[in-house]
């Protein structure tokens, strides 16, 4: 009887390992770009190799077939995901894709790395625009295909996965990622997408960490560019981070929320270094967000993190990497980042700038880039109000934020 009990608790024990390790097979219908014959095989073998468990002799057999077998099926199923990752078609009224449009999701060389790239544009023989993401870390491929889309009737879309993010997560070993790294990749891909497209410039568009990046790009390579965007525009970051310290402290206190009061005075204001220091941004950054989130005056703009990890541009371990990009990447080059201040270290730049603001924006408060606008030289510098955003009025306002784009900055700075 004992013998019987064990042999049906060790079952039953491998059965629910068994599901966990069924995970990538049950998202794969959801939330990958694999085809369904594919998976369809894959989610049959996993539920044989279940009824295994319970059905084969002796009990350690069945348990150590089924176990293996799910565990080899998972590892196909990740591998088919990354293998199948694609960015959908831009497509016609009749569904078809569009003639002489383009859409790819593709690796590029870069300083001897293999990093992604996502293409998108309706004809391209339009202007380029590279897209730089937030972070340092962060992916934003389908986030901003979801939001800025109209786009790509007015440019070629050009999305960076920056190395340490996403797609181009392990592209280099991260503990050596400087900022310098990212200027002259970017520089790199920069080349790359001139002679493609047969431009002599592109267009450059960056939110937060990337309108950072944007800045350090076209200060050294000004001749790449016709004009730089910026919006959630980071221009002080120590400065910027004790602000938004005191924000989050400030509004702990307000709520009566002690436990956030003692929590935030322990770890202290930054700058922080080290292990841990992602996580203690978090502490305080989250609540800018979560201020922003219960403003009423800020659109509600649908943002759904689960819905662009579910786009077909991940694959499996790009959905996990996209997290562990945010906690690690962030942790190694944020900390560089402390004794930027383009007040003082960009007060010139020698291309047309525009900075898209949403004015309710706490997590890159406006009153920096007000300051960097005041002293700005450059040879031409227009700041736009969003007022119905925060952080991110490229998603909020999404629509306003395309015609911006391309009724005032294309408009102004169009070549003949």
């Amino acid at each position: 009887m004992l013998k019987r009990i064990f042999a049906f608790l060790s079952r039953l024990l491998a059965f629910l390992i068994s599901l966990i390790l069924c995970l990538p097979v049950i998202l794969l219908p959801q939330a990958t770009a694999v085809p369904a014959p594919l998976w369809v095989l894959l989610a049959a073998a996993d539920l044989t190799l279940l009824v295994l468990s319970f059905t084969l002799k002796p009990a350690w057999k069945g348990i150590a077939v089924s176990v293996a077998g799910i565990f080899v099926v998972g590892v196909l199923a990740v591998s088919a995901s990354q293998f199948f990752a694609m960015t959908p078609p831009i497509t016609g009224v009749d569904g078809k894709p569009l003639p002489g449009s383009l859409a790819t999701l593709e690796k590029v060389t870069l300083n001897g790395s293999q990093q992604w790239i996502s293409i998108r544009g309706h004809d391209t023989h339009k202007p380029v625009l590279l897209f730089l993401a937030g972070g340092p870390g962060g992916s934003q491929l389908a986030t901003e295909r979801f939001a800025l889309g109209a786009l790509e009737k007015h440019f070629v879309v050009v999305n960076w996965e920056q190395p340490g993010a996403g797609k181009s997560f392990d592209a280099v070993d991260r503990s050596t990622l400087t900022p310098e790294r990212y200027i002259v990749d970017a520089h790199s891909l920069i080349a790359i997408l001139k002679e493609r497209f047969g431009q002599e410039k592109v267009y450059l568009l960056g939110e937060s960490w990337g309108s950072a990046l944007g800045i350090m790009l076209v200060q050294r390579y000004p001749e790449d560019f016709h004009a730089f965007i910026g919006t959630g525009q980071m221009v002080a970051f120590l400065e910027n981070d004790l602000r938004c310290y005191e924000f989050a402290l400030n509004w702990a206190r307000e709520r009566g929320d002690t436990a956030k009061v003692e929590a935030l005075t322990k770890q202290g204001p930054p700058p922080y270094y080290g292990s841990g220091m992602a996580w203690k941004e978090a502490a305080f950054l989250t609540d800018t967000f979560a201020f922003m989130n219960q403003n009423p005056v800020i659109a509600d703009n649908g943002f759904s993190t689960w819905r662009d990890l579910a786009a077909p541009e991940y694959g499996l371990y790009d959905k996990v990497s996209w997290f562990r990009g945010v906690l690690e990447t962030l942790e190694v080059v944020y900390p560089q980042l402390w004794q930027v201040d383009f007040r003082q270290q960009a007060a010139q730049l020698q291309v047309p700038v525009y900075f898209l603001i949403g004015r309710h924006d706490i997590n890159a408060p406006t009153v920096f880039v007000e300051q960097y606008y005041a002293i700005l030289e450059a040879p031409h510098k227009e700041i736009v109000w969003f007022e119905h955003s925060g952080h991110t009025p490229w998603v909020s306002e999404s629509d306003r934020f395309v015609q911006v784009m391309v009724e005032t900055v294309l408009v102004q700075t169009r070549q003949p």
